[in-house]
């Protein structure tokens, strides 16, 4: 049997690239030394990853005694990379990004929210996708992933928006209109790629586990609607789980309002940003200039104590840290991270969080989560898909 089966092989390169990608400056010698392979394998496995124009030698260093220069190594120049399109309620963005997470190119442009017409907001889309594109092709650099992200449940072979009420969506075959609309996807999928769709819940959660380092986290956002996630891991990226939890939509309220899924109660129907802006007055403001701005002059309002905004918030953030304890005794998380517009106002939470905790003889039954604030802010989906990409890659390097 030989020594390297192709597999071994393949998840060696991924190590060795994956070393040079967070840009230490290493050289041969370093990374044997980090990843426990013998010099001559690393020399052998760099050969290769610098013949697929992934790695270029970088800078000779002297050493600091005796001894040899060392030829550190870099991400070649031409590297080929990713773009990630991010649909939201208010805007199409498109961002291109090199493995180690440089940004290339970003262009957003605002949709306007025309309710219930797909076609009209991925006509935006497209631009925006093919705009980066271009900006890339300008580089002389290949796009080897191509990653749709949006504000909605996503499922079925092959994927597709499930439900978005935020746009007043029905089930839509993006990935189909964007197909027919953006030149750069087109090309991409005509070379014998696939462009993917994912939730932006599942990615943002991946980036936020990854920012607080914890085993188990369980991840609420609130920016149209609310959605969320659990990221399991056994501690490190092979071993991490990202399960989709359409938190919007656990029935919180007994016999409470009728939510657009069917169900009565959802949280989202008494803590959604849309009911929020509503009962505040803000409804006018969202409409004239998106839900962004009218969502920050709300959190502004809130930590000001203006009325009606304050009370409204109160209520929401109870039922918000209802939810949050249901899950949480399911899945005992090492810490709650709050995105979106929430994590703004993550303290409140978590105060209301700790006084609803079951106890017996006044001590807590499981340990007790922080609930803590984003600090990734809006990108956080971008970056996690970036980070899904690079994992895929990196798990075939040669086929990049």
């Amino acid at each position: 049997m030989p020594l390297a089966t192709p597999d071994v092989r393949r998840h060696n390169l991924g190590l060795v690239l994956g070393r040079v990608l967070e840009g230490a400056g290493e050289a041969r010698a370093d990374i044997a030394g980090a990843t426990g392979l013998s010099r001559g394998a690393v020399t052998s496995l760099v050969a290769e990853l610098i013949d697929a124009g992934l790695v270029e030698e970088s800078d000779v260093v002297a050493p600091a005694g005796m001894g040899r220069p060392r030829t550190t190594l870099a991400p070649a120049a031409s590297a080929p990379c990713v773009l990630i399109a991010l649909l939201d309620a208010d805007h199409a963005t498109a961002v291109a990004a090199t493995l180690s997470g440089d940004e290339l190119a970003r262009v957003s442009l605002r949709h306007g929210r025309p309710m219930g017409d797909p076609a009209a907001v991925v006509d935006v889309l497209a631009e925006a996708v093919d705009d980066a594109a271009a900006r890339v092709a300008a580089t002389g650099r290949r796009i080897a992933d191509v990653c749709v992200v949006v504000w909605a449940p996503v499922g079925g072979t092959p994927a597709r928006v499930l439900a978005d009420t935020d746009l007043e969506w029905g089930e839509v075959d993006l990935l189909g209109l964007l197909r027919a609309r953006s030149a750069a996807v087109a090309a991409f999928e005509g070379a014998g790629a696939v462009a993917r769709l994912v939730s932006d819940s599942e990615v943002a959660a991946l980036a936020e586990h990854v920012a607080v380092a914890g085993e188990t986290l369980l991840y609420l956002k609130a920016d149209s609607g609310i959605g969320g996630a659990v990221v399991l891991s056994a501690g490190d990226d092979s071993g991490t789980r990202v399960l989709a939890a359409a938190l919007g939509h656990l029935p919180v309220v007994p016999g409470g309002v009728r939510c657009a899924c069917g169900q009565h109660g959802c949280l989202v129907t008494v803590a959604g940003p849309d009911v929020l802006l509503s009962r505040s007055g803000l409804g006018p403001l969202a409409a004239d200039e998106g839900l962004t701005v009218a969502l920050e002059a709300f959190v502004a309002q809130v930590r000001a104590g203006a009325e009606p905004a304050a009370s409204v918030w109160q209520e929401a953030a109870r039922e918000i840290a209802r939810t949050l304890q249901i899950v949480a005794l399911t899945v005992a998380p090492d810490v709650i991270v709050l995105g979106g517009f929430v994590a703004a106002l993550a303290a409140d939470v978590d105060a209301v969080f700790r006084t609803i905790q079951p106890r017996i003889a006044h001590a807590p039954v499981l340990p007790v989560a922080p609930v803590v604030g984003s600090t990734l802010g809006a990108d956080a989906a971008l970056r996690g898909a970036l980070r899904d990409a690079r994992m895929r890659l990196l798990a075939d390097p040669l086929a990049i």
